[in-house]
């Protein structure tokens, strides 16, 4: 491979990753978690990225969050030894799960009994005990139990009763925060986040349960919120790169956005009010972002000025293909001289975490410097 000293360097779509953007992004969320008293445990399944799960241990995170069983498996290779696999557990990967443990201390997710029992009545590998969360519902009716069911305190009893498993305690995700217009709707997601958890667990230990810790954390909820008291960790993942639905929605601006996808203008037509770029659905996803609030940036939004980080606000990708992205713009004069065959685009991508899961690497850039190249771990297995 010839060496790529510039960002006109390389062949498109590429994703660049601005190297000063990430830092501060992971320092900041890394000082919250500090001066709010809990310990930070990132998701790494935004990145999956070996050299930044290894830069968010450094400065000072508990541990890893991973969404498959392939990111475990992949991240304990690596040398990582304290991974939540924040997914409900099924007994089919049960066995798989257990070997890891020899590697690395391993934290499952469940919420049923049917898992329960499976994980509780299997042989053990070796003297290894595998650690247990109970998953509970904060509001995002995905997964989870419900605090007020009795079932939950069902399972809460026979994992704290039980001798082959190590009850961690109860974890959540506010997923429903997602649903906000701004920070003000972000704080009380944030607040009910923690409020639901804390009094379901406080209840629980009223009961002579034991419970030892309580999980929590999105990147909206965690990049505002004031008060975690009853916490004892929060695992938010997107926080690292941020992206466009994370602007519209009032967890960031778009100066803390640190990935871009480059792509190159394929086809510009004489008098047409549009043009056509490489990055299509496989390289952006066809995420429709914050569709509950105005937006007729429709499926991404180029930068005008990436330096100021400026956008531009009448140019947008409309349409998406697999490999092509048709752009829209409503002002065909101001485009007279612009996006030529050949020209490079900075596109700001309505979620970073499926677009990264679409790439192999990340262009690590400096300004307009390639300054390394670091793999992206998707995969399944």
């Amino acid at each position: 491979m010839r060496p790529l000293n510039s960002i006109f360097d390389v062949t498109t779509p590429a994703l660049l990753l601005d190297q000063a953007v990430l830092e501060r992004n992971l320092t900041r969320m890394q000082d919250r978690a500090n001066e709010l008293g809990v310990a930070l445990r990132p998701h790494i399944k935004t990145h999956k990225c070996i050299e930044i799960a290894n830069h968010q241990l450094e400065l000072g995170a508990r541990g890893i969050t991973a969404s498959t069983l392939y990111e475990v498996e992949q991240f304990a290779a690596a040398g990582f030894n304290d991974i939540t696999w924040a997914f409900p557990l099924v007994p089919a990967n049960i066995e798989r799960v257990m070997e890891l443990c020899e590697k690395a201390t391993v934290r499952v997710v469940i919420d049923s009994k049917e898992v329960f029992e499976h994980l509780d009545s299997i042989e053990r590998v070796g003297s290894e005990r595998v650690h247990v969360w109970l998953k509970v519902d904060c509001g995002y009716h995905r997964a989870g139990v419900d605090p007020g069911a009795s079932l939950a305190e069902e399972l809460v009893r026979r994992l704290g009763e039980s001798k082959n498993l190590i009850f961690d305690g109860i974890l959540t995700h506010a997923g429903q925060s997602y649903d906000a217009k701004n920070r003000t709707e972000l704080l009380a997601y944030a607040e009910q986040e923690r409020s639901v958890m804390v009094e379901f667990g406080e209840r629980m230990r009223a009961k002579g349960y034991p419970l030892p810790m309580i999980s929590i954390g999105s990147t909206p909820t965690m990049s505002v919120v004031e008060n975690l008291n009853g916490i004892n960790e929060i695992r938010p993942g997107n926080y690292a790169f941020y992206d466009y639905t994370q602007v519209m929605i009032g967890s960031c601006g778009v100066a803390d956005c640190a990935l871009t996808v480059l792509a190159s203008v394929v086809s510009h037509q004489p008098n047409a009010r549009h043009f056509v770029t490489d990055a299509g659905a496989l390289a952006l996803s066809k995420d429709l972002g914050p569709v509950h609030i105005s937006n007729d940036m429709d499926m991404g939004i180029i930068f005008e000025d990436y330096d100021r980080k400026r956008l531009h606000s009448h140019v947008h990708l409309k349409v998406l293909s697999q490999e092509h992205s048709k752009v829209m713009y409503s002002s065909p004069e101001r485009v007279t001289d612009q996006f030529k065959v050949g020209d490079k685009v900075r596109i700001l991508e309505h979620h970073s975490c499926l677009t990264a899961a679409n790439f192999d690497y990340f262009y690590v850039v400096k300004g307009y410097d390639i300054v390394d190249r670091w793999k992206i771990l998707h995969g399944r297995g």
